[in-house]
């Protein structure tokens, strides 16, 4: 029987494992760690979304409350055209050539719903708006309320154009003071006028007569009269039977 005189040899694997076995499933404590850094991760989110809000609330309360200067802003803008008053001068004097407005006619100058009248320093302006010049001044008394005033008038709009004449209509006008039959402002502008004077008036929208498709005027505008004062005089009431009038003598 043949016998081997040495034992075996063992042979043994040449390399060996360095890393710990791989698991399946994380162990519990890796569970509690990957949740506690996810939720810091959350938690710093959230604390930088609430800081980021109150840094906004702040600058917004700031800016509204001006205590923070805005920054000018870089975009372009659309300025209004500065108010060229002598290029609306020049079309009005040019509109009034056209209409044949009388000598020292004022000018109207438009902007928006401001008017204003530009006249020469001959003409004297009254608080309540009335705007009058005297061409010629009159002798006697001035007309007082319920005395009758018989005048010659021309009516002009803001662009010179005449719009009424007793001079065409071939017989002059005559109305008691005091009785509204005129509109404020003529009505002042006669009544410290003498006879035989000759004033140009220009009455304001506030003291000029009624607007509306029922009147003579549309819209609210200046109006200008050229009034010549004729004479003034006395009226008594009489009374026959049951019928009563007004005689001027």
């Amino acid at each position: 029987m043949l016998m081997l005189s040495s034992p075996p040899v063992q042979f043994k694997p040449s390399y060996s494992f360095k890393y710990k076995p791989l698991t399946a499933f994380a162990t519990l404590g890796e569970i509690s760690i990957n949740q506690k850094c996810f939720l810091q991760k959350d938690e710093r989110e959230q604390n930088g979304s609430l800081e980021n809000m109150k840094r906004r609330r702040l600058l917004v309360f700031l800016v509204s409350t001006g205590l923070f200067p805005t920054l000018p802003s870089t975009a372009k803008t659309k300025t209004k055209n500065p108010y060229d008053e002598k290029r609306l001068l020049e079309q009005n004097k040019r509109v009034q050539r056209e209409n044949k407005a009388p000598d020292d006619f004022p000018s109207f100058v438009r902007e928006g719903f401001e008017v204003k009248v530009i006249a020469s320093n001959n003409y004297v302006r009254r608080d309540n708006g009335l705007i009058y010049r005297d061409f010629e001044v009159g002798t006697g008394d001035v007309p007082k309320s319920g005395q009758q005033v018989t005048f010659h008038y021309i009516g002009y709009n803001e662009s010179g154009r005449r719009i009424d004449s007793s001079y065409q209509q071939g017989s002059p006008a005559k109305i008691r003071m005091g009785t509204n039959a005129l509109v404020p402002g003529f009505e002042e502008g006669l009544k410290d006028m003498k006879p035989g004077g000759k004033r140009r008036i220009i009455i304001p929208p506030e003291l000029g007569p009624p607007v509306g498709p029922s009147t003579f005027f549309s819209s609210k505008q200046f109006e200008v009269f050229d009034v010549e004062l004729l004479g003034v005089k006395d009226c008594t009431r009489r009374t026959i039977a049951f019928y009563s009038d007004v005689v001027c003598d």
